[in-house]
């Protein structure tokens, strides 16, 4: 799931990742605003999940979760677009 919010003084705004996920696990995120180098999220006990904010300037953005050697796309995200491995990625749209 993805979640923007207002843009800040510098015209960025907030981007917030989530993807459920139990306590122990590891999880990064990674994209085409970090070069596609995988960022590692933190577990929020309250939600059941890994999480991160990002500021992001506006712009189309792609990117997916890894948990171990696994890529996966936002199953709360219903914007995708294929990439060169034959797969799908997440968009998020910062305006």
């Amino acid at each position: 799931m993805v979640k923007v919010s207002a843009k800040d003084a510098s015209g960025r705004r907030g981007v917030e990742f989530f993807t459920p996920g139990a306590a122990d696990e590891k999880v990064m995120l990674a994209g085409s605003f970090n070069d596609w180098e995988p960022e590692l999220m933190a577990y929020d006990p309250a939600r059941g999940g890994h999480s991160v904010t990002l500021k992001l300037a506006p712009g189309e953005y792609e990117y997916k979760f890894v948990r171990g050697e696994t890529w996966f796309q936002d199953d709360g995200n219903p914007r995708f677009a294929s990439n060169d491995f034959g797969t799908l990625n997440s968009v998020v749209q910062v305006d």
